[in-house]
């Protein structure tokens, strides 16, 4: 039992750095978007490994990173030069495994062959590009504002339509202004 209960702790982790952490969702959606166009490419098993190792790498170390912090920001409230050091560090082995990552992705996708064969095909289906298009705006969405931020705006978006829609059932209708000056004009004139 305490076995399976450790596998929950570790997935409320993770789940606390992808709703808490823009580095990790910057990362997690990286990492989804290599992995789906990776299937463009003649990848061996071999080259697939190094690609996951490289992602849980960075990711990993993205959360070893978190829980610095977190535990840093805890042991002292005010400026203390040592907290600044223990979270410098633990943000540059991120960056080290970032950049490991981003040399592996080189090594693995620099085929600019396969790259025009990735522009004709979503150039021959349009409609998948713009699926693509769209997918890259809700992830921007979703890395600059997290699942909070989005809930919260989708939210005012509800509430706003919502006082709308009232306000028509109440026959209440907003006042146009005048599409030009002529038309303003003969209103007064009226």
């Amino acid at each position: 039992m305490k076995f399976l209960k450790s596998f929950g702790y570790a997935f409320r982790g993770i789940v606390f750095c992808l709703k808490n952490e823009r580095n990790m969702r910057v990362h997690a959606t990286v990492a989804v978007y290599v992995l789906v166009f990776s299937l463009f490419f003649a990848l061996s098993r071999e080259q697939y490994a190094l690609l996951f190792l490289a992602i849980a790498g960075v990711m990993s170390a993205e959360m070893f990173n978190t829980a610095a912090e977190k535990l840093a920001d805890q042991a002292s409230e005010e400026y203390n030069p040592l907290v600044r050091i223990a979270k410098d560090v633990a943000a540059g082995a991120v960056l080290i495994c970032a950049i490991f990552a981003v040399v592996v992705g080189i090594c693995l996708f620099w085929q600019p062959a396969v790259f025009w064969q990735i522009a004709l095909f979503f150039g021959a289906r349009l409609w998948l590009c713009a699926l693509l298009v769209l997918s890259f705006a809700a992830s921007l969405c979703y890395v600059a504002w997290g699942p909070a931020g989005i809930k919260q705006r989708l939210r005012k978006l509800k509430r706003r339509g919502v006082g709308r829609r009232r306000g028509a059932q109440e026959g209440i209708t907003p006042v146009a202004a005048p599409a030009s000056a002529q038309d303003a004009n003969e209103g007064e004139k009226e």
